[in-house]
This record gives structure tokens, sequence and C-alpha cells, in this order.
């Protein structure tokens, strides 16, 4: 019966929402901007509690690559490319900030997660030229299945499945299956499968 109720509300949000979601799909057909989308998902993180997330998830259905209409979006969560895959079963906490990526099926993200598009975001190996001018490369960035990624880990690389990255962490390399990694940089601590 829970189960049900939530399906109906997703899908009521999913329906209240259309109208914003047209307007952006249409806005998105001339434009083709990710700053277009971040700007949507901005608007949308402001909505509080439950139904803010439902509403969210309803947009984001229609406007990410992926996005399963049973994820949990918290408050103040920011997107900034729609290429962007989210599994069923996804909690992601209040006010992370998730750049290009696929998260898996069942993983959980807690607060003030931030998920890079890769390393390379930022050239600085010209010194005549400000950073900003020198542009970078998005890397689409892979949470495996199963995971939980602590609060306030900085995450450029991917995370295979059911891994634990400790609260605060920076993971600057891929991290295998099986791990609890800690730090800055992130090492691995521990192997769950052992």
């Amino acid at each position: 019966m829970k189960t049900t109720i939530k399906q109906a509300a997703f899908f009521i949000a999913a329906v209240f929402i259309a109208p914003v979601t047209l307007i952006y799909l249409l806005i998105n057909i001339v434009l083709k901007s990710d700053s277009l989308f971040s700007t949507f998902s901005q608007l949308f993180s402001l909505l509080p509690g439950k139904l803010g997330s439902y509403i969210r998830t309803g947009f984001y259905r229609f406007s990410m690559n992926t996005c399963s209409p049973d994820a949990m979006i918290s408050f103040l969560t920011l997107f900034t490319q729609r290429d962007t895959e989210i599994s069923p079963g996804v909690y992601i906490g209040p006010q992370c900030n998730i750049g290009k990526c696929k998260i898996g099926q069942n993983t959980l993200l807690g607060s003030g997660v931030h998920i890079m598009s890769g390393k390379g975001q930022h050239n600085f190996s010209d010194l005549s030229k400000p950073i900003k001018d020198q542009g970078g490369t998005f890397e689409k960035v892979t949470i495996g299945r199963g995971s939980w990624i602590g609060n306030g880990s900085l995450i450029m690389a991917n995370v295979g499945d059911h891994c634990v990255v400790a609260a605060g962490s920076v993971v600057i390399e891929d991290v295998t299956d099986y791990s609890i990694v800690a730090g800055n940089p992130a090492k691995v601590i521990k192997n769950l499968s052992e």
C-alpha cells in the first residue's frame, strides 16, 4: 500500500509540474544549454520537504538522460549537467552539487556531497591566460550500486559497487568494488569482501 501511495505521489507531482517541464523542453530546443538546465535546477532546489522532492523528480525524469521516478532528491540539491543518470532507489541528501554522472541503484548520498564532472574541468597550463579562459573537459563519473557517500565528500573519480566513502573524503582516483575509503586524498582503509 505504501509503495502504491508513493507511486501515485510521484505521478501526481509529474503531472503538476508538466507545464513548467514543457516550457523548459521548448526553450531547450532552441538553446540546448546546460546553463538553462542548471537555472531550472536552482529554481526547483528551493522547494522544501517530500513534496519538493516529488516535484524535482517529476521534472528531472524528462530533463535528464535518466531519473528514476522513485529517486529522492533533497532540498537545495543542484544539478549542473543534463547528462546525468539517477537509478531506482537513489537517495540524494540536502545541499548536494551534482555534475555529469551516473548514480547506481540504491546508492545513498549524504548532505553536501559534490560530484564533479571528472578531474579535468579546468586547464591551467597556459600562464598567460586566466584559468577561466583555458577551458577544460567534462567526464561522466560513475557511482556504483548500493554505495554510501558520506556527508561533505568530494567525488572526482568513479566509485565502485557497494562502497563506503567516509564523510569529508576527497576521491581523486577510481575506487574498486566493496571498498571503504577515507581521507584527502581518499585511500582504501578496508575491503568489505574480505
